[in-house]
């Protein structure tokens, strides 16, 4: 059973001849080896709307877009997009435009437009201008004024804008440009010229909160199709309009965002495991009445009756999903004393640049603060501090005596740098009474299952080495939790799994994420760390944003030039 949400379109501005934009996949098979990824896939993406691709990692979301896109060919089936219709991808590639400027960069994102571009300007910058050069100038503005060639340079100004990139850097080469800010060049690629498909795979990377915001809002406002993968589930919810899940080795659409998805998917999986637990209920009491009674006489008409309604219960197969949530439960061995931490006056240079300045503090019982703010390195930096991996210039802190703390670093390398087996590793933080036994099944729980517990941990991926450090860290038993940017590389259902973890945690909790969902949704106090001191507010993340005080006070300590990121 799938249920179906009601949710408001995307751009009623529009009216439904301004929508173009449909892509299909028709009997789409995708294998790697005796790896079947896709299997006879059909599925429709129609004009209006907003996609959100979702799976586990590996499931091939990034795949299929590169199917759909045409970078990939399936080994059966094919792709179809309405004619003339122009498909645009956000790429990953941060070097293929390095020697263009960033205007060109953004203008390549419409081929077309800017191969009209190029000829046109390349005959009017001749010396002699021929009858023949007349006649294809004119051609040439005709197609330069159907495609708002006229309006390019706004448009291109206009997203380069809202993400960030500043008008210094409109004429620089790319290479010239940070990663980061190439990465906002090339999504403003993918945006420009009103693509009739938009394929986004993690566009939200690199992005600050005010970035993605307006992001939000052009998604919502754009009238064509767009196909998006994000590990953000409030950038899902906020632009999705639909959710294409990628399980059991197929895709289905259902209408909602990321939310209702999950809890319509929740709901789904409840509703056939109690169908299945009554049909098996039920079969045990057949079975019961007829080894009971189909030996009596008297009662063998309605055993064999019985036998009758047990042959056609049927108990349906529950697919194996890809999905797998890890365990994350943070247990503290003690409760928080009173006090908890106290820093006073604390300052910190990193390379001759003033990171922390007189920065005072008091974390009170319950406090789970969310840090936030455009100087991630005065997060990281503090976090260091207090987890003594960095001496203070000057000022101290004091954590209470009932306080166990456990860090979970931004940068984790450090961890890994041997040849260990997982169940070796795990083993340098697990009790000294507990063995392998025990270490296969915690690893278990985080989804290290049989041969995978042998893994080396010079081979991890990101996601790996992440849920690593989480469980060195539930190990501590710690009841002060510090976290620097935990959700990074870990995929949808991870991030769940930790989020869930954090609520439930009862104790003390320091964090710093750029999840917008993660720090709604757990901070109960958020504190900015300001080039004029800190902003301290006993209050959720989304009151935050919303308070008109705290907008003022952002203000005068940036002076208008910063923007708040989380």
């Amino acid at each position: 059973m799938v249920l179906y949400f009601y949710i408001p379109q995307k751009g009623q501005v529009y009216t439904k001849e301004h929508y173009t934009g449909m892509i299909a996949a028709n009997n789409v098979t995708l294998s790697y080896g005796k790896r079947v990824l896709f299997k006879d896939v059909n599925i429709k993406f129609t004009p209006g709307n907003c996609y959100g691709l979702i799976g586990a990692n590996g499931a091939g979301k990034s795949t299929f877009l590169k199917i759909l896109s045409g970078e990939i060919d399936p080994d059966k089936g094919e792709i179809s997009v309405g004619s003339r219709e122009r498909v645009a991808v956000l790429r990953q590639d941060q070097f293929a435009f390095d020697e263009e400027t960033v205007f060109n960069t953004v203008i390549m994102g419409h081929k077309r437009l800017y191969d009209v571009m190029t000829e046109r300007e390349a005959i009017y910058s001749k010396a002699e201008f021929t009858e023949e050069d007349g006649v294809r100038s004119a051609e040439l503005e005709g197609d330069f004024a159907e495609m708002n060639g006229y309006e390019a340079e706004s448009e291109a100004a206009v997203l380069l804008n809202g993400l960030g990139i500043s008008e210094e850097l409109r004429s620089k080469r790319m290479k010239e440009l940070e990663s980061g800010d190439k990465v906002r060049v090339l999504l403003a690629q993918a945006l420009f010229g009103n693509p009739d498909v938009l394929l986004l795979d993690e566009p939200t990377n690199n992005l600050d909160l005010k970035s993605i915001t307006w992001l939000e809002d052009f998604l919502y406002r754009f009238p064509n199709t767009v196909i998006v993968v994000s590990h953000d589930r409030h950038f899902l919810n906020q632009v999705c309009t639909h959710t294409a899940d990628i399980d059991f080795g197929r895709i289905q659409i259902y209408v909602g965002n990321y939310d209702f998805w999950y809890h319509a998917a929740q709901l789904n999986l409840k509703q056939k495991q109690n169908e299945n637990r009554k049909v098996s209920e039920k079969a045990e009491e057949l079975k019961a009445f007829i080894q009971r009674f189909s030996s009596n006489a008297s009662k063998a008409k309605q055993a064999t009756s019985r036998k009758k309604l047990l042959d056609k219960l049927t108990i349906e197969d529950m697919p194996v999903s890809s999905r797998k949530y890890p365990h994350v439960v943070f247990k503290p061995e003690r409760p928080c004393g009173d006090i908890i931490l106290e820093i006073q006056g604390l300052s910190k240079q990193i390379d001759g640049v003033q990171v922390l300045n007189n920065l005072g503090l008091i974390v009170r019982k319950g406090d789970k603060i969310a840090f936030v703010g455009g100087n991630t390195l005065a997060r990281t930096t503090l976090f260091q501090i207090l987890a003594g991996e960095l001496e203070p210039d000057s000022g101290s802190f004091r954590w209470g005596v009932t306080i166990t703390s456990a860090y979970f670093p931004k940068e984790n390398s450090s961890y890994f740098e041997n040849d260990m087996t997982l169940i070796e590793w795990l083993g340098q933080y697990s009790p000294p009474t507990e063995g392998e036994t025990f270490a296969r099944g915690f690893l278990g729980r985080m989804l290290f299952s049989g041969e995978e517990a042998m893994k080396k941990t010079s081979v991890l991926s990101g996601g790996e080495r992440v849920r690593c450090m989480l469980s060195r860290m539930m190990l501590s038993g710690a009841n002060a939790l510090i976290l620097d940017e935990p959700t990074n590389h870990l995929d949808l259902e991870s991030i769940t799994a930790l989020n869930d973890g954090l609520i439930a945690f009862s104790e003390v909790v320091l964090f710093a994420s750029h999840d917008h969902e993660f720090v709604s949704t757990i901070a109960s106090r958020i504190i900015e760390i300001t080039p004029g001191g800190v902003i301290d507010r006993v209050m959720g993340f989304e009151e935050y944003l919303e308070d008109a005080d705290v907008s003022r006070e952002r203000d005068e300590y940036y002076h208008g030039h910063a923007e708040l990121t989380l």
